[in-house]
């Protein structure tokens, strides 16, 4: 015989009971069945909400009883043939009739009492389950009802009943071997005491009224049919990768169950465990798929965490204090209390000093629990021997479970390192003797990143999701975009990386898609998003809260710069291409660099010399290694660089300034670029990346700019003012060509000191052929004395500086 149980999602409405009904018929072909449902979908919230109404004299509750005499009629109207409803309705309306006597009674006491609670809700069930009977005999099916407080037998005990296993045992055993009908429908979740006092068994107590007659009557195995299709990895709303696990062991499925896998109630197992009775998880509505079976040694694939849970809603209370150190009984005393008051503890953990124990209890009970322990222990309170309970609330509980953690080592550091890295901060730890779950307190709001976070550690082949929030869409972000968009399948296959743009900003609007900003449509989901802000973009980050989030500035804005510490202190990693941060006051560039490593947050500004070059990774690669940075002779204005180059005495310096800028070689200021302020910002940020004290104040700039072009204040007047000095320009060309030489704009860094300017290079020398745009850095070191490490490559233009910010990203993937 199967024991067959239907949850209320599966019973919601008639549309889903015709389903159960067609995976009932099925199975019934060759098995007896025992099928248990519970209430339809939403009942039994109504009839708590009925008996609370009614207990506190509000005439809302006959409301309630309205819609679930409505929600009744209707399913029954929508299932049985019409020539066969008047029975049917009459018994359903007796019922209901009944009820309306019980909810009226606790209208008029203005009181509900935890028996009279029960007997109201007993009525979900009743009614669920005699209409599904008949719906199956209306069908030609073999069908018979059997009321379930007539064969479970229990205590006294409203609301969570215990159950009286063997004379519940024996009232099964007998019925089901006496039975004539191919299909048994019973109720779930109802009982009675031995003195015929209906009880229940809990919410969630229809699973356990189904393992309950599963072991009583040793049933061939019993199926769980609900809305998902079985046990999953972690929580499939939460984490989308989340997988179905397809064989599961007893012990794993109640650690996950006791964690909040809300699949299965905690009780069920306990019945069929002895009997070693296989449960199957099973989908009402994919009912071809595999679903999970739990049973003995299941772990077959022998993986070391099988699954990650959680519990939400969760106080800490933490008993602390000198008096606790080497007096026995505090512990006694501390869970005497709560276990009086009915307080579940949820999870324990207990310092070796003695000094502190700790406790994890649901929210609903922290007030409760405070004021009781408090109270117990107000003597050793009074003569500070011991502080009054801490309580901390608005926590979860997470937890690694499987049965094979005890033959992994180093699965706790993994753990705890891939939530550090995502600035979860643990406040409690638990592990059993059994090592078969690991659990970790931490803030409610940082479980949606715990749990994705810890499922692509342990079950996703090791691809990375990296979630960026870019600012600035202008030349270098838009193609930026478009290298992420052409690269994402090769970063997934070749380097486990799965990078996501989540929020897109500019100076006008912005957007943010939890799920992923569909990249081929950017431009238009942006031009369409709200109001750009500065602060309501970081407030979207932290709202969002994902693991691995990389904040990327594309723009050349100050008050941007400034927002990089805030991220930093979240554990947001920041790369960027603006040169302010890194060469503003040197206390600012060492707190950033400062936070960074405090918080385990890369802070990544590689295209802030060289653009696309590895300037500054090779220098921090050479500083790692030990060497010393002894002299830096270089060109680092890709923009100069394609000035002068194309600049002579047939072509006027406006134009050739003014084609830079059209090319996106330039700021969008030119005069950043043409006044030197580019390149001394660039030169101070390798000297300090070699390990030198420097502000900008202290760099020579042998500026080659009139007076009146520095004084301006926007483009226009700029590029007027270069017009008017023609004639200056062309002086300093004829005096380069003069020489046989040719203008390059110089930075040199050598013994703590920095300048920039326009210089005359002779033939031969290493600047002498440099092209277009292009950068070169010669580093001479104390391993590189004499003939310098050589950097020489494109060091301006939007598509290189892009791929730079990429290259950022990809480290931080790496990292």
């Amino acid at each position: 015989m199967k024991i067959l149980k239907f949850g209320g999602t599966s019973v919601a409405n008639a549309q889903h009971i015709k389903q159960v009904q067609n995976i009932v018929k099925d199975l019934g072909r060759n098995n007896k069945l025992v099928v248990v449902v519970s209430a339809l979908g939403g009942v039994t919230d109504l009839l708590l909400k009925t008996v609370d109404l009614a207990s506190k004299q509000d005439e809302g509750y006959r409301d309630c009883l309205r819609e679930i005499e409505a929600r009744h009629i209707k399913t029954i109207k929508e299932l049985i043939p019409i020539q066969l409803q008047s029975a049917i309705l009459s018994k359903v309306k007796s019922e209901l009739n009944t009820l309306d006597t019980f909810a009226e009674g606790a209208f008029l006491i203005a009181e509900k009492t935890p028996q009279l609670t029960d007997k109201i809700v007993s009525f979900g069930e009743l009614l669920s389950s005699f209409i599904i009977s008949e719906f199956f005999i209306s069908e030609g099916m073999n069908t018979a009802f059997k009321d379930s407080r007539e064969i479970i037998k229990t205590d006294d005990v409203y609301g969570m009943a215990g159950v009286d296993f063997e004379r519940t045992n024996g009232l099964c055993q007998t019925y089901f071997s006496n039975a004539k009908n191919n299909i048994t429908v019973i109720p779930g979740f109802i009982s009675s005491s031995v003195k015929g006092n209906p009880t229940t068994l809990g919410r969630g107590g229809s699973d356990y009224s189904a393992a309950i007659v599963a072991g009583a009557i040793d049933a061939e195995e019993l199926q769980i049919w609900t809305d998902v299709s079985g046990m999953y990895t972690a929580n499939p709303r939460i984490v989308k990768q989340a997988k179905a696990i397809p064989q599961i062991s007893y012990e794993e499925a109640m650690e996950l169950s006791h964690f909040g896998a809300k699949v299965l109630y905690p009780p069920t197992i306990q019945p069929v465990l002895s009997k070693n009775i296989a449960i199957h998880i099973k989908n009402t509505f994919a009912p071809e798929e595999p679903g999970t079976l739990i049973g003995k040694n299941q772990n077959i694939i022998s993986k070391s965490v099988r699954g990650i849970s959680n519990v939400a809603n969760i106080t800490l209370l933490s008993l602390e204090g000198p008096g606790m150190i080497g007096i026995p009984g505090i512990s006694k005393r501390f869970f005497e209390v709560l276990s009086q008051a009915g307080i579940s503890v949820v999870l324990i953990t207990q310092a070796s000093s003695e000094h502190s124990i700790c406790v994890g209890i649901s929210d609903n009970d922290a007030a409760t629990a405070e004021s009781l322990v408090n109270t117990a222990f107000e003597y050793e309170i009074a003569t500070n021997k011991i502080k009054p309970v801490i309580v901390e609330s608005e926590l979860a509980i997470i937890a690694l479970v499987g049965d094979n953690m005890k033959s992994h080592q180093g699965l706790s550091g993994k753990m705890f390192s891939a939530l550090g890295k995502n600035n979860v901060n643990i406040r409690a730890i638990a592990q059993g003797a059994s090592e078969r779950n690991i659990s970790a307190v931490i803030k409610k709001d940082d479980v949606k990143k715990a749990l994705n976070t810890l499922h692509e550690e342990f079950f996703e082949e090791n691809i990375k999701q990296l979630n960026l929030y870019v600012m600035g869409v202008g030349n270098v972000g838009s193609r930026f975009i478009k290298q992420i968009q052409n690269q994402k399948k090769y970063l997934k296959k070749n380097l486990k990386l799965n990078p996501r743009v989540i929020g897109l900003s500019n100076s006008r609007t912005m957007v943010f898609n939890e799920d992923g900003i569909p990249l081929e449509r950017w431009e238009e989901l942006l031009g369409k998003g709200e109001k750009a802000d500065k602060a309501r973009f970081y407030e979207y980050v932290l709202k969002y809260n994902y693991r691995n989030s990389i904040f990327v500035d594309n723009t050349a804005s100050e008050s941007v710069a400034e927002t990089y510490s805030d991220y930093l202190k979240r554990s947001v990693s920041v790369v960027t291409c603006n040169k302010i941060a890194c060469s503003s006051d040197y206390e600012k560039y060492i707190t950033l660099k400062d936070l960074s490593r405090e918080y385990n947050s890369p802070f990544l500004f590689e295209t802030n010399v060289g653009a696309g070059l590895p300037i500054i990774d090779t220098l921090k690669h050479l500083i790692a290694s030990g060497d010393k940075i002894n002299k830096i002779q270089a060109v680092l204005s890709g923009s100069l660089n394609f000035v002068f180059n194309n600049f002579n005495d047939i072509t006027t310096f406006h134009d050739v300034v003014k084609r830079a800028q059209e090319e996106g070689y330039t700021e969008p200021d030119p005069k950043i670029d043409l006044s030197g302020i580019d390149v001394m910002r660039k030169i101070l940020i390798l000297a300090r990346e070699s390990g030198y004290k420097l502000d900008i104040e202290e760099i020579e700039n042998k500026s080659f700019l009139p007076e009146e072009s520095l004084a301006t204040n926007n483009n226009e007047d700029f590029y007027a003012s270069l017009i008017t000095h023609e004639k200056s320009f062309q002086e300093i060309y004829a005096k380069a060509a003069s020489a046989a030489s040719k203008l390059k704009y110089v930075a040199e860094f050598v013994d703590g000191k920095a300048s920039v300017g326009l210089e005359h290079i002779p033939k031969g020398h290493d600047f002498y052929n440099l092209e277009g745009s292009d950068n070169i850095v010669l580093f001479y070191t104390e391993r590189y004395p004499n003939q310098p490490l050589i950097i020489k490559g494109a060091g301006a233009g939007a598509d290189v500086t892009a791929s730079g910010i990429f290259a950022d990203i990809v480290r931080i993937g790496n990292f």
